[in-house]
């Protein structure tokens, strides 16, 4: 009983530090170590050295290429200015009529060819608030936009995502990042059609409230942008763009704060013009149709008996397939930026550095969460918490989506979350999904759609950057944020567990 005390006092303090912004790297083993403590006569030296660590390490052999490409692919297409030209794209196409699906369909298409949410969010903010701006819709739905087309369809639901959340489960379960199509493409539409509508009804409600896109309390002045970026107000205006749904401005930038009113404009980087609507949609379709050829014809049709040796890890390619896909469209891609747009870059090697320093943080904060996971596994408590999570549901899939989506709420991280089940129990889910007959790439597909749920609660960093980045706050601007990002995608895991379950995988 003590143990599970401890247990469950280590995780309300993991969640409690973390929300006031206590590393997790240092947080994690600190933690975990305090669940070793309770647990009573457990070596807590050897705890460290010999379960933790290993358990981060061996997160980071696995993952760590897809943190590095994906970091250094995202700031590439940022620096040469083809993530902002494919954001100007679809607002002119759609101009400032449709101005929240501008911006859903914006990140989406971004996040979906493999950059960052918080490229993203910031390459796409300056745009969504001068589109929202001469919209007149309320500047406090522009975080839940963003949240809808940067870590709900694109991150969990659609096939071949190469965000790292789908890539995870692929050496438990055999699969690739196109397991279970079909019922991803169903839970993207849930997500894409009930997030677009709920923001359109609070728009429309909104406004015939009278709140124009600045409420009347609106702070004056530089607000949270500023800090984020660390860009003072004294560049002011300049560059300052009024998006309609005429030919959008052509040159790169990015976003500052003005001296009055502490909302971002554009700023120009660059005299170059964007690079054009193809070459920038280029490295994009290259990540989607190179891991597709790969995992479909490619890898299969390769010798790859090599691989059961000791030298190589007595894995097969069914294991490591999904991810060999996924790095190598990310480096062809990458180069495919940096070859197409050479002359836009102030400096590769800059941003070469930039992008993959900036790699570094995230990695190692999921890896320590894993440890974190690790650790607790071993404990005798932990039996306690394993058969009750595997005595949910006579369902696998019903348990493996409480699971995870309970441990991503805890940590405030879809990986994180999701790493954790998956290291704890993912050989048992396993298990009971080959002795009942199961889809293993339905457990794939409902084990990403899980960690996209609670994963997006107020203390989860993501919410919190494009908050700050927003200039608004959690009581301004998280409900909305809330049904996008929460509630729709549990009503698309519980469409696709019913599915599922009737109909298995497909």
């Amino acid at each position: 009983m003590i143990g599970l005390i401890g247990i469950i006092l280590s995780l309300v303090l993991l969640i409690f530090f973390a929300y006031r912004g206590v590393n997790v790297i240092i947080l994690a083993p600190l933690m975990a170590l305090l669940a070793t403590a309770f647990a009573g006569g457990l070596p807590m030296l050897a705890t460290y050295t010999q379960v933790f660590m290993p358990a981060l390490g061996n997160y980071l052999i696995t993952y760590f290429p897809l943190f590095l490409l994906g970091a250094l692919f995202g700031k590439m297409m940022d620096d040469s200015g083809a993530a902002r030209a494919i954001a100007y794209f679809i607002v002119d196409k759609l101009g400032d009529t449709k101005a929240i699906l501008a911006i859903v369909l914006a990140c989406g298409i971004l996040t979906y060819g493999g950059v960052s949410l918080f490229v993203v969010a910031f390459a796409v903010f300056p745009i969504a608030a001068a589109l929202f701006r001469e919209a007149g819709v309320p500047k406090r739905l522009i975080p839940a936009t963003i949240a809808l087309g940067s870590f709900t369809f694109t991150m969990t639901a659609l096939p071949g995502t190469p965000q790292i959340q789908n890539a995870i489960p692929a050496p438990f379960f055999g699969t690739n990042a196109f397991a279970a199509p079909g019922l991803g493409m169903i839970a993207a539409v849930i997500m894409f059609g009930g997030g677009t509508a709920w923001l359109m009804y609070r728009s429309k409600k909104l406004t015939a409230a009278g709140e124009t896109y600045l409420p009347a309390d609106a702070p004056k002045g530089p607000g949270l942008l500023s800090r984020v970026t660390g860009r003072g107000s004294d560049r002011g205006e300049r560059g300052s763009t009024t998006i309609s749904s005429g030919p959008a401005p052509e040159s790169q930038g990015t976003a500052t704060a003005t001296a009055t009113t502490g909302e971002p404009v554009a700023t120009d980087q660059s005299t170059l013009p964007r690079p054009s609507v193809l070459i920038a949609f280029l490295p994009i379709f290259v990540v989607i149709a190179l891991n597709y050829v790969l995992v479909t014809w490619v890898f299969p049709a390769m010798e790859t008996d090599y691989l059961a040796g000791d030298a190589y890890g007595n894995t097969d390619i069914d294991t490591v397939g999904g991810i060999w896909a996924i790095v190598v469209a990310l480096v062809v891609a990458t180069l495919v930026v940096v070859l197409t747009n050479l002359k836009r870059f102030g400096d590769v090697k800059e941003s070469v550095n930039t992008g993959t320093m900036a790699s570094f943080l995230p990695i190692f904060n999921t890896a320590s969460e894993v440890g974190y996971g690790a650790v607790i596994a071993s404990l005798p408590a932990f039996r306690t918490v394993r058969d009750a999570v595997l005595g949910i549901s006579g369902n696998p899939v019903i348990s493996l989506a409480v699971a995870v989506n309970v441990l991503a709420g805890i940590t405030g991280s879809a990986s994180g979350g999701m790493s954790i089940a998956l290291q704890t129990l993912g050989e048992q889910f396993r298990g009971l999904a080959d002795t009942q007959g199961i889809s293993l790439e339905l457990m794939h597909r409902v084990t990403v759609l899980a960690a996209g749920g609670f994963d997006a609660l107020p203390h989860n960093g993501a919410v919190v950057t494009v908050l700050a980045i927003c200039g608004l706050t959690h009581r301004q601007s998280y409900k909305d944020i809330f049904v996008v990002a929460v509630a729709i995608p549990l009503v698309a895991l519980v469409v696709v567990i019913t599915l599922g379950t009737l109909f298995g995988g497909f």
